[in-house]
């Protein structure tokens, strides 16, 4: 209980800080005002602020959760979603569209969903011949090699004023958030956060092993694609709209496996970190350098290159050991 509410205590004093702090500042004595009045302090509330909240919150979740959907489906810890090929192949569909000037409807939202979906065919396509959770991974980060190499391909063509726009898009971003981009995302959330829910009985069996899988009647093959195919979703609406939030996905389910509790149990607290992690680093990315604003993904992934050292560390240790 007494974690459950330091969590839920520090995402409500981020997203109280998210609503309050900038240029100008709104004093949280104001803050229920500003969200039922009008005026200024309204407008930048409601119509700035509050969307580009809610969009991070949405992002990572989804993106903790589909971390830990890999990592329990693969048995690594440091299995993340950028190797599921879908991050790249967004950002490729992106950059595509940006360097040609292709009149796609919807961009760069729809392009990136398109993009996000092939990539992450194109894994699951290649991942029903591998053998193993480790193959299955090697495979993704085939994948995703191919889609960053298109994506290089496409921004050494572009000038330089499309390249700040990609940069900025391929290093995720919230920056520009309205509601309707946030309402964006809810669809495919909604239809996969629920197949996440029932994985979960089958993410313990394919803990315990291939052959235990095989032994108790779960089809190991099989069961990892569909989880693969959940993951896959959840990352392909999320990074449409704030492009690809690296690292989300191992950050949370690190911080989850703190507390011991069960794969479901887990699953809740891997969304709440998720949620946590990039609202606090949308937060400090918009005002630490003000009026510059550091991009979201990039923060993100300076904190899981210390956290992923970490784990190779103790995973050293274990074996040692």
């Amino acid at each position: 209980m007494r974690e459950r509410l330091l969590v839920g205590g520090a995402l409500v004093a981020a997203a109280v800080a998210t609503l309050c702090v900038g240029t100008p500042f709104v004093s949280p004595v104001r803050l229920a005002d500003a969200l039922t009045g009008s005026g200024l302090e309204h407008a930048l509330v409601v119509q700035v602020r509050a969307p580009r909240l809610a969009l991070g919150l949405l992002a990572g979740a989804a993106l903790g959760v589909a971390g830990l959907l890999l990592q329990e489906s693969l048995r690594n810890p440091l299995a993340v979603p950028e190797l599921l090929g879908v991050s790249g192949g967004a950002a490729a569909a992106v950059g595509a569209c940006v360097v040609w000037a292709l009149p796609v409807p919807g961009a760069p939202l729809v392009p990136a969903l398109a993009g996000g979906v092939t990539g992450g065919l194109l894994t699951l396509l290649a991942v029903r011949g591998a053998v193993g959770p480790a193959a299955a991974l090697l495979t993704g980060a085939a994948v995703s090699a191919g889609m960053q190499a298109l994506l290089l391909v496409a921004v050494s063509m572009s000038d330089s004023r499309e390249q700040g726009v990609l940069f900025r898009y391929l290093l995720g971003s919230l920056t520009g958030t309205t509601w309707s981009t946030a309402v964006a995302a809810v669809p495919g959330l909604l239809a996969a956060l629920p197949l996440a829910v029932l994985a979960v009985p089958a993410l313990g069996v394919l803990r315990l092993g291939d052959e235990t899988a095989e032994a108790v009647g779960l089809r190991a093959g099989p069961a990892r694609v569909a989880v693969l195919a959940i993951a896959c979703v959840l990352v392909a609406a999320v990074v449409g709209p704030t492009g690809p939030i690296a690292w989300v996905g191992l950050l949370a389910p690190a911080l989850a496996r703190r507390f011991r509790s069960d794969s479901r149990a887990r699953l809740g607290w891997s969304a709440a970190f998720g949620a946590l992690v990039v609202a606090v680093a949308d937060l400090v990315a918009r005002t630490l350098l003000y009026p510059v604003e550091l991009p979201v993904g990039g923060l993100t992934a300076v904190v899981a290159v210390v956290v992923g050292l970490a784990l190779l560390r103790r995973r050293r240790a274990e074996a040692l050991g």
